[in-house]
C-alpha cells in the first residue's frame, strides 16, 4: 500500500518540484500540498494522510506550529520535517513539536523515501548530518539549560508562549507585540492561537482573565510585594 503524504511548502517552485519527484517515487502517493503550516492542518483534517512532508520557515502558522497542532489533534499522522535548515533553532523546536524526521532539501528520493518509511515503522527517519547534530549535542551537553523553564509554566505554555500572553494581558494589539518581541505579525498569531489553544480560552479577554488567576500578570493597580 502506498504511503498517502501531504506536501507543505511556502514557495510554490519548491512545492511543485517536491510534489513532482514524490509522484516518481515508489510506494508513495502525494494526496495533496498546502501554502502554509493553516492549510496543512486543514489538510490533515480533511484527508487523513499517513505523512506530512513540513517546511518550517512558512507564513500564518510556521511548520513548528503546524507540527504540534497536527501530532496532537491527528496522531495518526506523522511528521517528516524537510527544510533547508539544520541549526539548533530550526532543528530541536521542530523535534520537540513531535516531528518524527527530519531531512534537509538536499536530500535526494532514496533518502525521503527511507524516512518516510522510517516513521511509518515507528522509528525517526532522521537525515545524516541531522544524526550527526543531535549526538554532538548530546555529548557537549547533556543537559540543555534552554527547555528547563518549561515545565514549570502552565498548560504546557513555552516561554516565548508566555511572554505574548503577558502583553496581551498589558493591553498591546499583534502589532505592538510583534514591535517589542521584533517578530513578525504572523508569528505573533501563531503564538496567539497556540497559547488559546493551551489554555482553552476563546478571545483575548479570557486570556487576560487566564493570566491573572494563575499569577501570570498582574491587575492593572496591582502591586508586586
Amino acid at each position: 500500500m502506498n504511503a498517502r503524504v501531504v506536501v507543505a511548502d511556502d514557495q510554490s517552485v519548491v512545492r511543485e518540484g517536491i510534489v513532482m519527484l514524490l509522484g516518481l517515487l515508489p510506494g508513495i502517493e502525494v494526496v495533496g500540498s498546502a501554502k502554509d503550516g493553516e492549510e496543512a492542518v486543514a489538510l490533515v483534517a480533511e484527508l487523513a494522510p499517513d505523512v506530512v512532508l513540513m517546511d518550517l520557515r512558512m507564513p500564518r502558522c510556521d511548520g513548528a506550529e503546524a507540527t504540534r497542532r497536527i501530532r496532537k489533534e491527528y496522531p495518526g499522522t506523522q511528521v517528516v520535517v524537510l527544510t533547508t535548515f539544520a541549526d539548533d533553532d530550526s532543528l530541536f523546536p521542530a523535534l520537540q513539536a513531535g516531528a518524527r524526521g527530519y531531512l534537509t532539501k538536499d536530500a535526494g528520493g532514496d533518502e525521503i523515501v527511507r524516512a518516510i518509511q522510517a516513521v511509518l515503522s515507528g522509528e525517526a527517519g532522521l537525515s545524516p548530518s541531522v544524526q550527526r547534530r543531535l549526538l554532538e549535542r548530546v555529548t557537549t551537553q547533556p543537559s540543555p539549560p534552554g527547555p528547563a523553564p518549561e515545565p514549570q509554566l502552565p498548560d504546557g505554555l513555552t516561554p516565548r508562549e508566555l511572554e505574548v500572553l503577558v502583553l496581551i494581558a498589558e493591553g498591546l494589539s499583534n502589532l505592538e507585540i510583534a514591535r517589542r518581541l521584533h517578530i513578525s505579525q504572523a508569528t505573533v498569531k501563531s503564538h496567539i492561537n497556540n497559547l488559546f489553544a493551551k489554555a482553552g480560552v476563546r478571545d483575548r479577554a479570557q486570556a487576560v482573565r487566564y493570566a491573572y488567576v494563575r499569577g501570570l500578570a498582574q491587575p492593572p493597580g496591582s502591586t508586586f510585594t
